[in-house]
């Protein structure tokens, strides 16, 4: 009993560990020849947006930009919980022996 509870601290550890790894991967992503680009780190956080002047009148780019970066951060945290209580559902009444 005690040797699954160590197994389960140490998954745990290891996934916290993998996690700040992956938090400080930072990716590029591209469309439209270069035109627009979202940036972001490895715990899928946008860290920013960037639209071409050249797609939209120059007084709206910065506005658009952050719409863009904020409804994509939202869509991600919803992602993550649903996919959150996903597992907590197929983990079923997972219980510690003994707590």
């Amino acid at each position: 009993m005690f040797q699954k509870l160590k197994q389960f601290q140490d998954m745990r550890d290891s996934a916290k560990k993998i996690q700040e790894t992956l938090s400080q991967e930072i990716v590029t992503g591209s469309a439209g020849f270069g035109k627009v680009k979202i940036t972001m780190n490895g715990a899928q956080e946008i860290l920013n947006v960037e639209i071409d002047v050249s797609l939209l009148a120059a007084n709206q780019q910065k506005h658009l930009q952050d719409l863009i970066k904020d409804a994509s951060n939202d869509a991600m945290k919803k992602c993550h919980k649903a996919m959150a209580e996903k597992m907590k559902g197929h983990m079923g009444d997972f219980k510690m022996p003994g707590m």
